[in-house]
């Protein structure tokens, strides 16, 4: 039986983020690091939004598609670097992703939403674009948290739990408070709401 276009494209994602040479140990397995995160974020997508469009779906899956490619070391270590790396990695994931789906068949209005929601414009504005960002931090809280804020002193983990709470929905912040967390991080997401 042929793929369809849509198993291609996720297909080649996946081939593209297998080559990852950073690597993740879950419940026994190693994972390249990209690909296990862009399961991840296929996974909650799913749980969170069962009838997300596909393009919705390709753009959680690429979310972060060669992102080891652009080294965070090679740009200035304060925000203003931060924010400028971001926004380089948002554009190479859009046209990396771009490439695939032109290769695999779909049409420029397709690509366009896709590349538009890679880049997540006009959030709070836009469902999809919003939906995507409530899945980015559901799987930060779920998956990364734990290990990041072990890394950082508890007031700078409450401002950036504030900041991931203000970019969310309503529906994103009840799915939130339903994580399995562990203790501590239960408690520092309690002390950033209050």
């Amino acid at each position: 039986m042929s793929l369809s276009i849509f198993e291609k494209a996720i297909e080649k994602i996946d081939t593209e983020n297998a080559k990852d040479p950073n690597k993740e140990s879950f419940q026994g397995e190693e994972y390249s690091k990209e690909l296990l995160y862009s399961q991840r974020m296929t996974e909650t997508l799913l749980d969170f939004y069962p009838q997300a469009p596909q393009e919705l779906q390709i753009a959680a899956r690429a979310q972060h598609i060669e992102r080891w490619k652009i080294d965070r070391e090679t740009y200035p270590m304060d925000r203003v670097g931060y924010l400028k790396w971001r926004e380089d990695l948002k554009k190479m994931h859009a046209k990396l992703t771009a490439e695939i789906l032109t290769e695999v068949g779909y049409d420029s209005d397709f690509i366009d939403r896709v590349s538009f929601l890679i880049q997540k414009k006009k959030m709070k504005k836009d469902e999809d674009s919003q939906t995507l960002e409530d899945v980015v931090c559901l799987v930060f809280l779920r998956y990364y948290f734990e290990d990041f804020a072990a890394k950082h002193p508890d007031d700078k983990i409450i401002d950036i739990l504030q900041k991931t709470w203000r970019k969310m929905s309503e529906k994103g912040q009840e799915a939130a408070l339903k994580l399995p967390l562990d203790e501590k991080s239960t408690s520092l997401i309690q002390r950033a709401l209050a």
